[in-house]
């Protein structure tokens, strides 16, 4: 089949959702047997998010390929559990980058480049590269609000698109918000009639209204949005609040979003095979509330939620997998110190400190660590938490009291943590960090090996520094044993504690691999261990 197009808009304010919107529209028309592909249009002038802050736009979510990419392709892969890839996530500064490069080199013969066609030619082969993967169905979320200066050429070049292809190729979804005012108990449509009428002026028709509201949508409002925004009433989705974030694609499939998107694009597989997910969402709530486990989230942006937001979803998951619900903890490791330690984390039954970069908070982390390691607390260190796992182990253990990452103290003389001479050659040409997948080896007979069930794996990276392999004798030795590395052994992938339940430390982001329905293995195992050590000491929580 030829492939169609879906363009997702968000009018009256951000956060309404949607990303969850594509993502679960993606899920759904994948539950029809179709290859579906999400793509994020993101209007900052920034080529990628890699350089921010976490609290301007979240996490940063690295793809396979190695695209350093805004959070929601976080929430594409876990509900489509598809593994996106560079072309995923175009900004209007790669665009621009993009075209500025080509008019340098002379690939314009001269002409006066502006952003009609340049720019929009530009985007719209952002889209139109999917039709040579054999895509069935590219899903384009157009992020911030219509009538944003930013995004004005990305919405032109997707308005250009319903001109240059037949009427069933594309769908134009716009999601709103439907406000609740308490003192007259009710809904009000008027900014959604207002946000329409923004994207009209812009030369595109919306086919579909996702509205979002925290209380149900009457008959009489989706006919007068229906009249006032030129929509069919039979297209104006309601889009309520639900518990649980994975039961939205139900929801949405419930309100008829899937079946008038197959009705536009004339799609004839029109059934939905559902069944998986509905029994994942049967599963959810089988779980008992006394059934819980607590996990601490110890880092350095704990202000924002969606700073570690696919570590958060990574845990949900891993106690979905062991029966148990976890109530996740989010500590700002600035407040650490091996005093307030004993203090935050007297009622954990599980510790993660998550990936950062600089020396905001390193200490408290360290204290976290220090502490998971003597109490025998479950502790799972990623990428920085690895990296700070040894220095503690390197400090307490080994008594290198000055031992230390290379990123914090150049002038340590213990530098267990460090920049290998290949990386600085890499930095020389260019090159800042390592991304993407990388190959990892485990080690045999290992419980590591066992947890994931095979020797050779494939995890995410997003890092500069690597393990002192200087030093990994009498790392060893004192037992923190190496338990994976690359292939050929350079690079250290994976430390582990002997003795000690569950005090692992990678490399690498697991996180960004972990599904719903099919949790990472470490953070399956980090939660069936927090699990046992729950019930050793006797809080009394989880039962049965």
């Amino acid at each position: 089949m030829e492939t169609k197009f879906i363009f997702i808009t968000g009018g009256v304010l951000s956060g309404l959702g949607k990303g969850i919107t594509a993502a679960s529209l993606g899920r759904l028309l994948k539950n029809r047997g179709y290859k579906v592909v999400n793509q994020k249009f993101d209007p900052y002038i920034n080529v990628d998010p890699g350089t921010m802050s976490p609290y301007e736009h979240g996490e940063v979510f690295v793809t396979d390929d190695g695209a350093e990419t805004d959070l929601d392709l976080g929430h594409y892969e876990r509900f489509t559990d598809e593994n996106l890839t560079t072309n995923s996530s175009i900004t209007s500064g790669k665009i621009y980058q993009e075209v500025i490069e080509k008019e340098r080199r002379g690939d314009y013969l001269g002409k006066t480049v502006q952003v009609i066609p340049h720019i929009t030619n530009a985007i719209k082969e952002k889209i139109y590269k999917f039709e040579k993967e054999g895509v069935d169905i590219v899903i384009t979320e157009v992020g911030g609000t219509v009538g944003d200066i930013e995004s004005q050429p990305m919405l032109e070049a997707i308005r250009q698109m319903s001109l240059e292809n037949k009427e069933n190729r594309c769908c134009y979804i716009h999601v709103t918000l439907l406000p609740y005012i308490s003192g007259s108990n009710e809904l009000k449509s008027k900014p959604t009639q207002h946000s329409v009428k923004e994207l009209q002026s812009l030369g595109i028709k919306a086919d579909i209204l996702v509205t979002r509201a925290d209380k149900p949508i009457p008959e009489n409002m989706k006919e007068k949005l229906a009249l006032f925004c030129n929509v069919r009433k039979e297209n104006v989705i309601e889009n309520t609040t639900v518990n649980n974030l994975y039961e939205i694609p139900l929801m949405l499939e419930k309100n008829g979003l899937a079946n008038a998107v197959c009705k536009k694009l004339e799609l004839k597989n029109k059934k939905p095979n559902n069944g998986k997910w509905e029994k994942m969402i049967q599963d959810i709530y089988k779980i008992s509330p006394k059934k819980k486990v607590n996990i601490a989230i110890v880092g350095k942006y704990t202000q924002l939620d969606d700073s570690y937001l696919s570590v958060i979803e990574s845990i949900k998951h891993g106690a979905l997998a062991n029966g148990v619900n976890a109530d996740i903890k989010l500590i700002d490791s600035e407040e650490m110190d091996k005093k307030s330690a004993k203090v935050q984390l007297k009622d954990v039954d599980g510790i993660v400190v998550p990936g950062g970069f600089g020396e905001r908070g390193i200490d408290g982390m360290i204290a976290t660590i220090r502490y998971a390691r003597e109490k025998n607390i479950p502790f799972l260190g990623i990428c920085l938490g690895m990296q700070l796992a040894v220095v503690e182990f390197a400090r307490n253990v080994l008594r290198y009291r000055d031992a230390n990452s290379e990123e914090f103290d150049e002038d340590s003389k213990h530098q267990v943590i460090h920049i290998m001479l290949e990386q600085k050659m890499i930095e020389e040409k260019g090159g800042t960090m390592r991304l993407g997948a990388y190959p990892c080896m485990l080690k045999d007979f290992s419980s590591m090996k066992k947890i994931y069930g095979k020797k050779n794996i494939s995890e995410r990276h997003r890092h500069r520094y690597e393990f002192n392999n200087y030093y990994k004798f009498n790392i060893e030795k004192a037992g923190l044993e190496v338990v994976g590395t690359s292939p050929d052994k350079k690079l250290v992938e994976i430390v582990q504690l002997k003795g000690h339940p569950f005090f692992v430390g990678c490399q690498f982001h697991p996180e960004f691999k972990s599904r719903p329905d099919r949790p990472h293995p470490l953070f399956s195992e980090l939660l069936r261990k927090a699990k046992i050590y729950n019930q050793k000491t006797n809080k009394k929580v989880v039962k049965g």
